[in-house]
């Protein structure tokens, strides 16, 4: 079934999170694939708030495997649509309340000393004043940076992999291209961006959660660097 097919497929794109230990890596392949799958099932329906039965999941395979089934096309397709609607509304939830928290944040955060917002919404901070010039929207940047989430949580940092960046201004997200382009060369900002500035209701990898707001502390070397 298209549903059913594009569910799995949903989940196992979601990346497995265990690892083979000594005690599975005598599994055959088949064993190894039904247990990603059943636990990646059950994993990404939890965080979802949906509970499942591993017994009546198991039957549910073994009835596929025998090509017959507990309920019509019509009764799955039902079914399958219950739970994607459970589950959006899960999504919906974690994204107005990761919203929420930004939203409250950056309404306390800009009473703070020095610290200025945009009318995009983009909070920043600076902590040392170059005297370079300030890049374009089209200019490539060479930059440290160290990115946060609001809680410390840290997802990415050229500072801690010891490497500076550089990347077109325009091929990053909305708070980076509008922020460092206040940036002169020299410069080291922090910058609060909000989701809408960042990555949205998406989110991006296990860290940044769907709604999240985001801080990085930016440093710009050079304007198009050779």
């Amino acid at each position: 079934m298209k549903k059913l097919t594009l569910i799995v497929l949903c989940f196992l794109t979601t990346g497995i999170h265990t690892t083979l230990t000594s005690q599975n890596t005598n599994m055959t392949d088949e064993q190894k694939f039904s247990y990603a799958v059943g636990y990646n099932t059950a994993e990404q329906l939890k965080s979802g708030d949906i509970t499942i039965d591993p017994n009546t999941l198991m039957q549910g395979a073994k009835d596929a495997n025998a090509g017959t089934s507990q309920f019509t096309k019509e009764q799955m397709e039902q079914i399958f649509m219950q739970l994607q609607m459970k589950m959006q509304e899960a999504m919906n939830k974690t994204v107005n309340d990761e919203k929420a928290i930004g939203a409250a944040f950056l309404a306390e955060n800009k009473k703070k000393e020095g610290v200025v917002e945009t009318p995009s919404g983009l909070q920043y901070k600076v902590i040392k004043m170059g005297d370079g010039a300030k890049p374009t929207a089209t200019d490539v940047v060479k930059v440290h940076y160290h990115g946060t989430t609001l809680d410390g949580v840290v997802f990415d940092s050229s500072v801690e992999r010891g490497e500076t960046i550089s990347f077109p201004l325009n091929r990053v997200i909305r708070g980076w291209t509008e922020g460092l382009q206040l940036m002169p060369v020299g410069s080291k900002f922090i910058f609060w961006i909000p989701a809408d500035l960042a990555y949205g209701d998406q989110g991006a990898g296990a860290q940044i959660k769907p709604g999240a707001t985001l801080v990085f502390e930016v440093e710009l070397f050079e304007v198009n660097p050779e």
